[in-house]
């Protein structure tokens, strides 16, 4: 293939697997904790590290990371004290993290609004060498979490009340989990960009639910779908000369249009076998009526 002679569609593509891999490997805990909006909650804070990154000289990438996990964290503790005042903690965090961003990124010598909305909307040809190497250490260790603690992760999203009945740590597990989104939202936004990385963290589960029931069979089945989008969109942006973010959305909402309505007619097989392999009830004749009782019970 012609783009594959380009080292920055090299860089780019290999960013848009890890991206594909990880936002749905971190999305599907995050769908069952009904936490589906987190990722977008971080995306904003994560801005706010992108504007350091720049003002400070440092990488954004891993600036973003800081400021995210920092971020992730915080929702987490508002999560689980900020009772009443929750929701307008988190949405001062959030707004917060957006002004500050902003902010930062136009303080910096080297920074401009140009800058911002590559990290925002996503840019394949400002995928550096460094970018690429970030992004594969945080992509190794998300993987690592949410596939090796997978067993204990999905027990504190399916019921956090059994799971720390059965002696999980649970506050620990839901600080990883969230630390653990953060890392995935920096490594989604240069290829995805902030502003969208959540739907790719949610859709491509939703998707998969429509297709099975099983955890396991979800997680690969979301995973498929979201390197294909990322692989699919990537591609469609070299050629068509389209915002690469903005057409991995597009095809991922396709993806599950498309998967929703097949899954349609095989859900209804699937209810119409089940009830053909359901034992047929007793006729009529054979009922006891009632107010009688069966025979060999009379007189107990």
């Amino acid at each position: 293939m012609e783009l594959l002679n380009y080292a920055f569609m090299q860089r780019a593509l290999l960013a848009a697997v890890l991206v594909g891999i990880t936002a749905p490997a971190v999305g599907i805990y995050l769908v069952q904790r009904r936490q589906a909006l987190m990722g977008d909650g971080i995306g904003h804070v994560a801005m706010t590290g992108v504007g350091l990154g720049f003002l400070l000289s440092w990488s954004p990438v891993w600036m973003a990371t800081l400021v995210s996990v920092l971020g992730a964290v915080l929702m987490e503790l508002i999560r689980w004290y900020g009772k009443a005042r929750g929701d307008i903690a988190l949405a001062m965090l959030f707004y917060g993290g957006m002004a500050g961003g902003v902010m930062f990124i136009n303080l910096a010598p080297t920074g401009s609004n140009a800058n911002l909305t590559s990290y925002l909307f996503g840019s394949l040809s400002t995928v550096s060498e460094s970018d690429v190497t970030a992004i594969c250490l945080l992509a190794a260790f998300v993987v690592l979490v949410t596939v090796g603690l997978r067993r204990q992760l999905f027990a504190v999203s399916q019921d956090e009340e059994f799971a720390r009945v059965t002696g999980l740590p649970v506050r620990f597990l839901n600080l990883l989990t969230a630390v653990t989104a953060a890392v995935t939202v920096t490594v989604a936004m240069r290829v995805v960009g902030l502003l969208l990385v959540s739907a790719l963290m949610v859709v491509p589960v939703a998707a998969a639910q429509a297709l099975s029931r099983s955890f396991a069979a979800t997680f690969a089945i979301a995973v498929a779908i979201g390197v294909s989008v990322t692989i699919g969109g990537t591609v469609t942006s070299y050629y068509q000369d389209v915002p690469p973010g903005a057409t991995i959305v597009l095809l991922t909402i396709a993806a599950f249009i498309a998967l929703t309505v097949l899954a349609t007619p095989l859900a209804r097989r699937r209810a119409r076998a089940l009830a053909a392999a359901q034992p047929a009830p007793d006729p009529a004749e054979c009922a006891v009526p009632a107010g009688r009782k069966p025979a060999g019970e009379a007189g107990v």
